[in-house]
C-alpha cells in the first residue's frame, strides 16, 4: 500500500509534463499526494473498519476536494447516494492495492477488487483493470515469479504484456483508461530490478504518471518485499496525519514486517 502511495507522490509532478527518461529527481520539491493516494487510503479504511467501500470513499474523498479527481467522479462524490457511472477509467485500478494485501485467496481478491471498482467504475474495463492490478499484487506477494505473473495476467485478462518499457515509451502518451494504463504499469514492474526502478520505469513512459507509478509501485512493493525505508519516511512526511494514521494501521495489521512505523 505504501508502494502505491509513494508511486503516486513521485509521479505527481510529471502528469502534465511527460518524462521520457528514467533520470529525474525521485522526490521533486513540488511532489504531493493526489486522488490516487486519497482513494487508496479510503479502501484501506473500509477494510480496517469493515465498512462498505462506497462509504469510506465518499467520506475520505470529501475531506480532500482538491486532490485531483476527474470531473465525473467529483460530481459523484458530491451527490449523496449517486450510483456508478459506467467508467472505464484507471481510477478503479489505482485505488485497489489494499485488497491484494488484506485478503488471502485469489477468489477473495478478485471479488473484493470488483466490489471496490463497481461503486463508480462498473464498466467491464473498469472492473477488469482493478482485478488485474489486484491479482498482480497478490501473485507478487505470494511468491510468484515475474514470468508467472505475466502469464497469468495475460491469460486471464488478455492484456498484451509481451512488450517492454523501451518499446512502449517512444509513442506512449497520456491515457486515463484502464486498458491504456494497467498493462503498461504492469510492464513497468516486470521490467524492473527494484521498487525504485519500477516507479522510474512507470514515470518514464510519459503518460498518466502518478497513476502508472501508483500501480507499478504497488506490485513492486509486493514483489520486492516492501519499500525502502527512506521512501517510507518521505511518504510519512508528505501525508496528512489522518491519511498516515490509516496507512500505518493498515500496514501494521496486514504487513507488519515490512512497515515498522507507528501510527501518527
Amino acid at each position: 500500500m505504501i508502494g502505491a502511495i509513494a508511486g503516486d507522490i513521485i509521479g505527481s509532478v510529471y502528469e502534465r509534463r511527460p518524462m521520457k527518461t528514467k533520470t529525474f529527481p525521485l522526490f521533486h520539491p513540488s511532489c504531493r499526494f493526489t486522488d490516487d493516494t486519497v482513494l487508496t487510503v479510503a479502501i484501506a479504511d473500509a477494510i480496517l473498519g469493515g465498512k462498505p467501500y462506497v462509504d469510506s470513499v465518499r467520506e475520505i474523498g470529501r475531506r480532500y476536494p482538491n486532490a485531483g479527481y476527474g470531473g465525473t467522479f467529483i460530481r459523484w462524490l458530491r451527490v449523496e447516494n449517486a450510483g456508478p457511472y459506467n467508467s472505464w477509467g484507471n481510477g478503479s485500478a489505482m485505488r485497489v492495492s489494499p485488497v491484494a494485501f488484506a485478503f488471502s485467496t485469489e477468489e477473495e481478491v478478485l471479488a473484493q477488487a470488483k466490489a471496490t471498482a463497481e461503486i463508480t467504475h462498473n464498466h467491464p474495463e473498469g472492473i477488469k483493470g482493478a482485478q488485474a492490478t489486484a491479482l498482480a499484487i497478490f501473485l507478487a506477494r505470494t511468491g510468484q515469479s515475474k514470468e508467472s505473473i505475466r502469464s497469468q495476467i495475460s491469460s486471464q485478462f488478455h492484456y498484451d504484456l509481451g512488450r517492454t518499457t523501451e518499446e512502449i515509451r517512444p509513442t506512449y502518451s497520456f491515457d486515463v483508461s484502464c486498458q491504456g494504463t494497467v498493462p503498461e504499469a504492469i510492464i513497468a514492474f516486470l521490467d524492473s530490478d527494484s521498487y525504485e526502478d519500477a516507479v522510474r520505469n512507470a514515470v518514464s513512459l510519459g503518460g498518466d504518471s502518478d497513476t502508472l507509478a501508483c500501480i507499478a509501485g504497488s506490485i513492486a512493493e509486493a514483489f520486492y518485499g516492501g519499500v525502502p525505508q527512506t521512501i517510507q519516511e518521505k511518504v510519512k512526511a508528505l501525508l496528512t496525519s489522518d491519511l498516515w494514521d490509516i496507512t500505518s494501521r493498515f500496514c501494521t495489521t496486514y504487513l507488519p514486517s515490512r512497515h515498522p512505523f507507528e501510527s501518527a
